[in-house]
C-alpha cells in the first residue's frame, strides 16, 4: 500500500488563492510603478527611482509597450489604466506617427524626431498595443490599430520570407540587409494580438509561418539555441555584433530570454490554431530545457547570452529573462503537467523576490552584475514594466493567443 505521507505533494502555487493573491498585489504595485512614467509626448524612459530622464528623447517601443501595459490593466480592472492607455494611444498617433511618409518614428524629442529609420521591432510594439487597447474598448485604438496593421501588411510582412523584414529609410527606399530574430519574434505577440482583435485568423498563420522558419527551421538545427542574426537571404550571421556583445536589442550570439519567450509564444500560437502541427510542444519543451540549461548560472539568475556552444557570453542577470521563464514554466505546466516546470515556476519567482523586486523605489530592478549587485552596464534605470507586469498576469490566465484577449474574456483568475 502506498504511503499517503510520502506521496503527497503541495498544491501548485498558481493552485492556492493566497498565489494569485500575491501576484495581483504585484501587478497593481507595478501599475502604480508606471504611471510615474506619463509625459507630454506619451511615456518617459525611467531612473531607478521612477522619475522619467528628461535628457532623453521619448521612445517609440517604451511608449506602444506601456500603452499596451495600461490597457491590460483597464481590462483587469485597475482604476485610472485606461486613461493612460488612451494618453500612449493618442501619443503614438499625435506625436511619433510620420504624417508624410506614414508608419512611426523611433525616437521623438520636443523639436521633432531624432531618428527617422523605420524599424520593425518598435512596429511591433504599436501593433501590440493598438491590438490591445482595442481590446480594451479604448476610443483611440481602432484607427491606431488600422494605420498599423496596413503598414505592417505593406512594408514588413514578407509573404515570399514567411516572415517580417527588419528596417527602413524614412521614405521606405532602402531595405536594411538584415534579418533579425528578435523584431520577429515580437511581431508573433504582436500578430497573436491582432487576430485576436480583429478575429482574423490570418494574423495566426503569419505567426506560425514566422516561428516555423526560426524555430521549427534554424533552432532545431542548432539544438534549440536560437541564432538570432541573419543576412537578407536568411543566411546567419555567428559574429553578428561582437564586438558590442551587451548591444541593447542585437547582442552577439544566443539569448537564453529569447529561448524562454519564444517557448512561451510557441504554446499561444498552439493555442490559436485549430490545427497546431504537434512540433509546437515539442520545440517549446527544447527550448526552454535548452534556455535553463545554458543560461541559468550560480549564484543564481540567467546569464544575458551564450554563443551557439552554449558557453556564458554575457554574465549580466536581465530581470526580463527571469520574467520571461515564469511565463514559460506556467504555461508548459498547464501543456504538460510535468513537476519541472513547477519546480521552476518557484526557482524564478524565488530568484525574483529576493534579488530583482524593488520594494523600496517600485518596480524590479533591470539587471544584476555577476554578485547579484543591481548593474547599469547594459541598461540604466526601469525603462518600463512590460515584461515584469506580463510575468504576473500569465500564471492567472489560461494559454491563449494575447494576454488582452484572455482578459477581455473574462479568464483573469
Amino acid at each position: 500500500m502506498a504511503d499517503p505521507i510520502s506521496d503527497a505533494r503541495p498544491p501548485t502555487w498558481r493552485g492556492l488563492r493566497s498565489h494569485r493573491d500575491w501576484l495581483g498585489a504585484e501587478t497593481a504595485r507595478l501599475l502604480d510603478f508606471a504611471r510615474g512614467a506619463r509625459v507630454e509626448r506619451g511615456f518617459g524612459w525611467l531612473d531607478a527611482a521612477g522619475t522619467p530622464e528628461p535628457e532623453r528623447p521619448a521612445e517609440l517601443w517604451i511608449t506602444a509597450r506601456m500603452a499596451h501595459v495600461f490597457a491590460l490593466g483597464d481590462l483587469a480592472g485597475h482604476p485610472g489604466s485606461g486613461p493612460l492607455a488612451d494618453h500612449g494611444l493618442v501619443a503614438l498617433r499625435e506625436v511619433f506617427a510620420d504624417r508624410d511618409d506614414g508608419g512611426w518614428f523611433p525616437s521623438v524629442a520636443e523639436t521633432g524626431p531624432v531618428r527617422t529609420d523605420k524599424e520593425a521591432y518598435p512596429h511591433a510594439f504599436v501593433l501590440l498595443a493598438a491590438a490591445s487597447g482595442a481590446m480594451a474598448g479604448r476610443e483611440p485604438a481602432a484607427a491606431l490599430l488600422a494605420d498599423v496593421i496596413d503598414v505592417v501588411e505593406r512594408r514588413f510582412w514578407s509573404e515570399e520570407e514567411g516572415a517580417v523584414v527588419e528596417g527602413w529609410d524614412r521614405g521606405w527606399d532602402r531595405l536594411e540587409a538584415y534579418r533579425g530574430a528578435n523584431a520577429n519574434m515580437h511581431m508573433v505577440e504582436a500578430f497573436l494580438a491582432a487576430g485576436d482583435a480583429t478575429r482574423d485568423a490570418a494574423w495566426y498563420e503569419r505567426a506560425l509561418r514566422i516561428a516555423e522558419r526560426l524555430i521549427h527551421g534554424f533552432a532545431r538545427e542548432h539544438d534549440w539555441r536560437i541564432p538570432e542574426h541573419f543576412d537578407g537571404a536568411w543566411r546567419p550571421i555567428p559574429d553578428y555584433n561582437a564586438d558590442q556583445p551587451r548591444h541593447a536589442f542585437r547582442p552577439f550570439g544566443v539569448t537564453p530570454g529569447h529561448g524562454l519567450e519564444w517557448s512561451r509564444l510557441l504554446l499561444q500560437v498552439r493555442a490559436a490554431l485549430a490545427t497546431p502541427p504537434d512540433w509546437l510542444l515539442e520545440a517549446a519543451q527544447g527550448l526552454f530545457r535548452r534556455a535553463v540549461t545554458d543560461g541559468w548560472s550560480a549564484p543564481g539568475g540567467f546569464v544575458y547570452t551564450t554563443g551557439l556552444d552554449g558557453r556564458p557570453a554575457v554574465t549580466d542577470r536581465l530581470h526580463w529573462v527571469v520574467t520571461e521563464a515564469i511565463g514559460a514554466a506556467a504555461v508548459l505546466h498547464d501543456a504538460t503537467g510535468a513537476a519541472e516546470y513547477e519546480r521552476w515556476y518557484r526557482t524564478c519567482w524565488d530568484f525574483a523576490a529576493l534579488h530583482l523586486l524593488d520594494r523600496e523605489r517600485g518596480s524590479w530592478w533591470s539587471e544584476l552584475d555577476e554578485a547579484l549587485r543591481p548593474s547599469d552596464r547594459t541598461w540604466s534605470g526601469k525603462p518600463d514594466v512590460y515584461h515584469a507586469l506580463q510575468a504576473t498576469l500569465i500564471p492567472r490566465l489560461p494559454t491563449t493567443p494575447s494576454l488582452a484577449g484572455a482578459l477581455r474574456d473574462g479568464a483573469l483568475a
